[in-house]
């Protein structure tokens, strides 16, 4: 068996990569999902995805150099004419290992008491 196959025979599947640069603590508030296992955030695009479809984030928050890597999982599209016009994307949910939680952790810092905040985000 070759090294890109699954057991079944079929092709692996590379996931796709992205990335994500966060300016503003408002677009982040907006993208973190904080009530997904894990966290998650929402990534605009246009592309078509299956929820359960493997990604890869490649994620820089506000002024930090840092590029955060994630390998996650899509929890749910937005489709393009959603209801209240949300904008069209991808729910990306952080996978439990540890580079998953160290970005989890950096956006609840940076953002603090926003997290209690009621104002309107990309996803509820």
């Amino acid at each position: 068996m070759s090294q890109n196959s699954n057991p079944s025979g079929a092709p692996a599947v590379r996931p796709s990569v992205l990335s994500l640069p966060i300016k503003e603590k408002s677009a982040l508030y907006a993208a973190y999902m904080p009530f997904i296992a894990n966290g998650g955030i929402f990534v605009p695009s246009t592309k078509q995805y299956k929820v359960g479809d493997e990604i890869y984030l490649i994620l820089t928050l506000l002024d930090d150099p840092t590029k955060y890597p994630i390998a996650g999982k899509i929890a749910w599209i937005t489709p393009a004419g959603s209801h209240n016009n949300k904008a069209q994307g991808i729910g990306v949910q952080f996978s439990a290992d540890e580079s998953g939680q160290r970005v989890k952790h950096r956006i609840e810092e940076l953002l603090g008491a926003a997290l209690g905040s009621s104002r309107a985000t990309h996803t509820l």
